[in-house]
């Protein structure tokens, strides 16, 4: 059993813990006056700033003008707090401590420290905000979750389907002709690139756009231009990448234009590099019947134009193979589920482990968004 489909779901858990402990704290706010604990923790966090501002210039022999606007400034201030402010004693006993004739930094100390007997109040506040941005990331994880699920529901569901199929298809009848057909357009595709002048083989492969199935990636218009209007286009695409590592010196005995070879090619390099058959081959396990079928239709009309009559005819096989859907799909569904199910897989399939699996999720989902739907949304 997955850890994330356990009886009692973590997901569902998280977001309810959240939610508990911000009600806990708005209920213990709400107990004492949530409006009155935060002008307490206004009135804490201005009393330390007046203290810090006047620490140095009122001690000791400093500045007496300063002295006598924090003695003015803090004791109004305290004057004016609310009689009902929670802890407004530790403000006037803070006071006391500084109403004096002369201060020091030790009277200061001690007054910051007597507004010490307000920080539970602070920590209430902060372990409030805390708890509300915790609350609002549980919510936010929650529909990540489920957006989690309905993912691995359509991968569970997906490998059920997969079990269904049958093991013991022929499956050589389709990974035979696909196998020969691709092994013979690469090794075609290779010798066509590299007998065929570049300026031929790259207006083949531009030609290809007509066939949206055949995806061979269009050469650059710059590298095109110039195998089509250079002498040097007639040499084969191997044969000028060769040149294009020549030293100058070399190429100029072996290029019409050093310069222009190095320039368009060199640049090109990558391109021309990674210009192989792999668009022009069948993939394993096929795609669906209707697909290859299209697919073929497009390759042959490619294909024929340089591979030999064999490689054509195994992409015949292949195609004729797609008109009976019926049968092509059994096999290549058996395929799909050899490729694709493990070992692990099957058995937890023989035993109902994965349709276990699908129960629990869907249970989770439901479980999560009902909470979601009837918690508060902060």
């Amino acid at each position: 059993m997955n850890e994330h489909t356990a009886k009692e779901f973590e997901s569902v858990d998280a977001l309810d813990d959240a939610h508990d402990e911000l009600h806990r704290l708005r209920e213990e706010l709400e107990r004492i006056g949530e409006s009155e604990v935060e002008q307490a923790v206004d009135a804490y966090r201005d009393a330390h700033r007046i203290l810090d501002r006047y620490a140095d210039d009122a001690t000791g022999t400093g500045d007496f003008k300063s002295y006598v606007q924090f003695r003015g400034q803090y004791s109004t201030f305290v004057e004016n707090l609310p009689d009902g402010l929670p802890r407004r004693d530790v403000f006037e006993e803070s006071l006391d401590i500084v109403d004096k004739r002369r201060l020091n930094e030790g009277d200061f100390a001690r007054a910051r420290e007597r507004l010490d007997g307000v920080t539970d109040l602070v920590e209430l506040i902060e372990n409030r905000n805390e708890a509300q941005e915790e609350y609002h990331e549980a919510r936010l994880d929650a529909v990540d979750r489920i957006n989690q699920i309905e993912e691995e529901i359509v991968e569970v569901e997906r490998t059920l389907e997969l079990g269904k199929a049958d093991l013991d298809a022929p499956v050589e009848r389709l990974r035979e002709p696909i196998e020969r057909y691709n092994e013979g357009v690469r090794e075609a595709f290779r010798e066509y690139r590299s007998e065929t002048s570049a300026r031929d083989f790259l207006e083949f492969v531009e030609r290809t756009k007509q066939f949206p199935l055949v995806p061979l990636p269009r050469p650059p218009e710059e590298l095109l231009e110039y195998v089509k209007d250079s002498p040097d286009g007639t040499e084969s695409v191997p044969t000028l990448l060769e040149y294009a590592d020549y030293s100058h010196s070399k190429l100029v005995h072996y290029a019409d234009d050093a310069d222009a070879l190095k320039r368009k090619i060199a640049t090109q390099r990558t391109y021309l590099d990674r210009l192989d058959a792999e668009p022009l081959t069948l993939v394993w396990p096929p795609e669906p019947a209707e697909t290859v079928r299209w697919r073929a239709d497009e390759l042959r009309r490619v294909v024929g134009r340089f591979a030999p009559d064999s490689t054509v005819a195994a992409l015949r096989e292949v195609q004729r193979l797609t008109r009976d859907e019926a049968s092509f799909e059994r096999l290549r569904n058996a395929a799909v589920a050899v490729d694709e199910l493990n070992e692990r897989t099957r058995e937890r399939l023989a035993s109902g482990g994965v349709k276990r699996e699908l129960e629990q999720l869907r249970t989770e989902k439901e479980t999560l968004q009902k909470r979601l739907d009837a918690l508060p949304e902060t």
